[in-house]
């Protein structure tokens, strides 16, 4: 009985979640949604919310968590498919956009409480944000060869460069998210470019230093 009650309550709980992300629209954001509006989407009596969270925080908190969790899942998928051969940027953005296009309000939910009035739900989001770019970092550090400080230069431009595309895809219609795909697909091309050519430089100069140190031995 145990294990079935164990299995009823993760899925009241996910109830709740959902239809908290349900509720999420361009229009509303997650401080505007109520206990009592949550449990009623859910089909629950309010008291039952208590069962699972503490309070509405504590809701809101799930969720950023289960979002940065959902986009780390979806890059590492991406880069499966990579495996499989093609650009790896190309497919990275392409997959991202299709993140964007049918997980709208949990993209929502990640830019709006990283600037938001919580310091909580900020630290939250800002700590799935550095979770997101250090696994990006370990991957270009292996993939391409990188030391840690370029890798992670890299890693970071380029995250700040897809959020913000990211944004801008929320209000975009199937033409104008074709070119915004397409634009940042060529703006981290760039940074890759940059990043090689910064990583060769780094290499010369090191091997400047210990030509130079061979020598005055």
């Amino acid at each position: 009985m145990s294990g079935i009650r164990a299995l009823q309550k993760e899925k009241t709980r996910r109830q709740l979640i959902d239809a908290a992300l349900g509720q999420l629209s361009s229009e509303r954001s997650f401080s505007s949604l109520s206990l009592r509006e949550v449990a009623k989407e859910a089909g629950l009596a309010p008291t039952s919310f208590y069962r699972h969270f503490g309070d509405m925080d504590e809701l809101g908190l799930t969720l950023v968590d289960e979002a940065g969790l959902t986009l780390r899942q979806l890059m590492r998928q991406a880069r499966q498919r990579i495996a499989k051969g093609g650009s790896v940027i190309q497919i990275s953005v392409l997959t991202f956009m299709e993140f964007i296009e049918s997980n709208g309000n949990i993209f929502r939910l990640l830019l709006r409480e990283r600037s938001g009035t919580s310091a909580a739900f900020r630290a939250a989001v800002n700590r799935e944000i550095r979770y997101f770019t250090l696994e990006l970092c370990d991957y270009l550090q292996q993939a391409n060869k990188l030391d840690a400080e370029v890798a992670y230069l890299q890693a970071n431009a380029a995250v700040t460069i897809v959020f913000s595309a990211g944004s801008d895809a929320l209000d975009c219609d199937k033409k104008d998210l074709e070119e915004l795909a397409l634009r940042t697909i060529k703006q981290l091309r760039f940074i890759a470019r940059g990043a090689f050519e910064f990583g060769l430089r780094s290499e010369v100069r090191i091997e400047a230093r210990r030509k130079v140190k061979g020598e005055l031995k």
